[in-house]
């Protein structure tokens, strides 16, 4: 089990190279996390959503995500209230204080169900762990850390992240603060993010070896640009500021501008990983509307709170900005949630999330209601017309995933930018809409620039009706993507005692 001193120190990827290791290594092997809190989530092949560290993680171990690696997943809707997830599905949405007082131990057998089958089915299982074990205001309900290894009986790993600073005081604090035999389970620490000499680190690690009598299991260096997808919007810190030539690059040879919106409940913002990895693109999540101006495209992204990020949008001129940036003939893309703003009218008869109408921002011939029915299925998708933004391409098929409340209905002369089929049915039906200059597009889809043909088109397409030169150089990111893996797993190889730790196991190579 990755245990971490804190939330963002490196579990979610610590896991994923422990399960690639594994993986090299011959045995079958899968992650697992009881409870997760991310508004970045996945569907499973049968049309469950889990979270997307988690199929992250499967994806590491070379197995097909289930909805057993990942059974409660919290989609954080406010400050103090959430809809929870439970096998996939939508099991309730509760206030934060009545879920740790009561309602998470009636999840917890589901939890102890899932994480069975799943090791009946596996050689080994790669737990993860939450925020702290030591967090001592929620540890009597704490479903996810020490509770979780004691019923694995799992080795635990610490890991501490030395790039915030006070990676010790985090390690031995963190220690302290657990009981005896909890204390017993952790058989190591590791130091995460580490840059600089590591012979200047080393009179620190040999202190604090000898008085918490646990091994340092190795020293990961900072990893830049590792590019697999994080587990909540606490990444999205390290996504911050604008890349360099945002606003002094020019020519038609230079890189396309895309811009995301980043509100406060922006979900799946794993979407755009796989356009991060172009070099034909900069990149930039921005929360001032005044840093939209030299964008050619503007990217509304998913939302778990559409209403309330409309809401937010307004508040901070948000809604002036992209409609000017349309009128100028600028490129827009909405994307669930961001699709449903873009539309002429957002609707809440149910109470979803308040009640009321909200009127969108105009742009696409569309209005939706929001319904208690939560689509969760991956799809596969083509293009109604073999065109974007005006610019012909060549057809090209896609998949991806949808996950959203809410049904969207046409306008009349509303024109539909995918043919969609879901998983395991035969029939088409339409996705998406364009408006009628076919410079602001939106969909249901998620994923869709994974799909390296699509991402190519939307990039040359894009470039040509910004007046850019087609790009140089593409990449083709789902064998990208492998090899990341396998460089993450190198090097963590290199900083970790990976005997050792196969030793924990009582397993051989």
């Amino acid at each position: 089990m990755v245990l971490g001193t804190g939330s963002h120190v490196g579990k979610s990827l610590m896991t994923a190279a422990l399960c690639r290791i594994l993986s090299q290594e011959g045995y079958r092997v899968a992650p697992f996390k009881a409870q997760n809190m991310a508004l970045n989530s996945a569907a499973t092949p049968e049309g469950l959503e889990i979270g997307r560290a988690q199929a992250m993680q499967a994806d590491a171990a070379g197995v097909p995500s289930s909805v057993d690696m990942n059974p409660v997943l919290i989609k954080p809707s406010s400050d103090t209230s959430a809809q929870v997830i439970v096998r996939g599905r939508v099991w309730g949405q509760v206030a934060a204080a009545d879920y740790h007082r009561g309602r998470v131990e009636a999840l917890y057998p589901t939890v102890v169900e899932c994480y069975r089958r799943l090791s009946n089915d596996h050689d080994v299982i790669v737990l993860e762990g939450a925020g702290s074990p030591a967090e001592i205001n929620l540890k009597q309900h704490d479903i996810v850390n020490l509770r979780m290894a004691e019923l694995a009986d799992a080795a635990c790993l610490l890991v501490g992240d030395i790039d915030r600073g006070g990676v010790f005081a985090s390690l031995l604090g963190t220690l302290e603060l657990l009981e005896a035999d909890e204390r017993a389970r952790v058989r190591g620490f590791l130091i995460n993010k580490f840059r600089g000499d590591r012979e200047l680190l080393q009179p620190g690690i040999d202190f604090i070896e000898k008085r918490i009598g646990k091994p340092c299991m190795g020293v990961v260096p900072y990893l830049r640009d590792v590019g697999l997808e994080e587990e909540d919007s606490v990444a999205v810190e390290d996504r911050g500021g604008l890349p360099s030539g945002w606003w002094g690059e020019g020519g038609a040879e230079r890189r396309l501008r895309i811009a995301i919106v980043a509100y406060p409940y922006m979900s799946n913002f794993t979407d755009f990983d796989a356009l991060t990895a172009e070099p034909a693109v900069a990149l930039a999540y921005l929360t001032r509307p005044g840093d939209i101006e030299p964008a050619d495209v503007v990217i509304l992204p998913g939302s778990k709170q559409t209403s309330g990020d409309l809401a937010w949008l307004r508040r901070n001129g948000w809604d002036a900005a992209v409609r000017t940036h349309a009128s100028r003939g600028g490129i827009t893309v909405g994307i669930c949630g961001g699709m449903q703003m873009l539309g002429k009218e957002l609707c809440d008869p149910e109470g979803m999330e308040g009640g009321g109408r909200v009127e969108g921002l105009g742009l696409l011939p569309v209005e939706t209601f929001l319904t208690p029915e939560k689509i969760t299925v991956r799809a596969h998708a083509r293009l109604v017309q073999p065109a974007l933004f005006g610019q012909v391409i060549a057809g090209c098929g896609l998949e991806g995933y949808e996950i959203h409340l809410g049904r969207t209905e046409y306008h009349a002369g509303a024109t539909p930018v995918f043919a969609l089929r879901r998983e395991g049915q035969s029939e088409e039906r339409r996705d998406g809409v364009a408006s009628p200059d076919g410079l602001t597009i939106g969909t249901y889809l998620h994923g869709l620039f994974d799909s390296d043909r699509f991402r190519h088109a939307f990039i040359s397409a894009a470039r040509a009706a910004s007046g850019l030169t087609s790009p140089s150089e593409l990449v083709f990111f789902s064998a990208e993507r492998e090899s990341r893996f396998d460089r993450l797993a190198a090097c963590v190889r290199d900083a970790m005692d990976v005997e050792a730790v196969l030793g924990w196991l009582e397993l051989g190579r």
